[in-house]
């Protein structure tokens, strides 16, 4: 089947939570040029939210891509841009500040997930739900390495240490998982703020009940009404199956 021509329909949240003041976190819905991005600003103060906007403000510029391959370039070398000037920022204010990263790439029938941090990016297909992306923090190379136990991993007091991002070395150190694009597939792009308070069970349950936006909608004030104990982003894109399942043109972005 030629899944090009696929409908799809996304739309995007965030908020900053029950407890924080500041959103951190920033979000990019750019359906016209195949991009879908989340990104958690860390560093305190303003610094978190100053390295997510340069993340999003880069990928923002990307334009259409020719091929799926020219696609991935142009992301690699914007996100290249916001990590020198993450740098230059950090190096001014004489502090260590970054932002992770989680990305959906669409374009002929093929994606690509790029990541780094522990900004996720999960796919729903024929009724299961699958993280893609694999946390870049300590807890999880402990769990690689069979030092902890899952149940263990739960309450590890350093759970939330991250091991890459973007702006905090010269290099970015970034993972990627791609496949081909199926009809009725849904990818949900979050961060931790969702996945603190909600399980992948609930992600998945909401994303299929519903449109992409009342979905957003609805995993948002699941996590406010459990604590929102962090800045929270959610990014959905449902893709169409050609038949009863087309979804109208490029999709709006709201904010909470």
């Amino acid at each position: 089947m030629n899944t090009v021509a696929l409908p799809f329909e996304s739309f995007g949240v965030s908020h900053r939570g029950c407890v924080r003041e500041l959103n951190e976190d920033s979000y990019l819905v750019e359906p016209e040029t195949g991009l879908w991005v989340v990104a958690d600003g860390m560093g305190g103060h303003d610094a978190g939210e100053v390295a997510s906007a340069s993340i999003v403000d880069h990928l923002a510029t990307i334009g259409i891509a020719s091929s799926a391959p020219d696609l991935r370039a142009r992301f690699e070398d914007r996100l290249s841009r916001a990590n020198a000037e993450i740098r230059r920022i950090s190096q001014s204010r004489g502090v260590t500040i970054g932002s992770t990263v989680a990305a959906l790439l669409a374009m002929d029938g093929r994606f690509a997930c790029l990541w780094a941090g522990d900004s996720r990016v999960y796919l729903i297909r024929n009724g299961s739900i699958s993280q893609i992306s694999k946390d870049h923090t300590e807890v999880q190379e402990l769990l690689d390495k069979g030092m902890i136990s899952a149940a263990e991993a739960l309450a590890w007091p350093r759970r939330n240490v991250i091991t890459h991002a973007v702006g905090v070395s010269d290099e970015i150190v970034i993972d990627f998982q791609q496949g081909e694009i199926m009809p009725g597939d849904i990818f949900v792009l979050s961060t931790d703020g969702l996945t603190a308070h909600v399980t992948d069970a609930e992600i998945e349950a909401a994303a299929v009940s519903a449109t992409p936006q009342a979905a957003c909608e609805n995993l948002l004030q699941m996590v406010l009404a459990r604590g929102g104990t962090d800045n929270v982003t959610i990014v959905l894109v449902k893709i169409g199956d050609g038949r009863n399942g087309a979804y109208p043109g490029p999709s709006s972005r709201a904010e909470g």
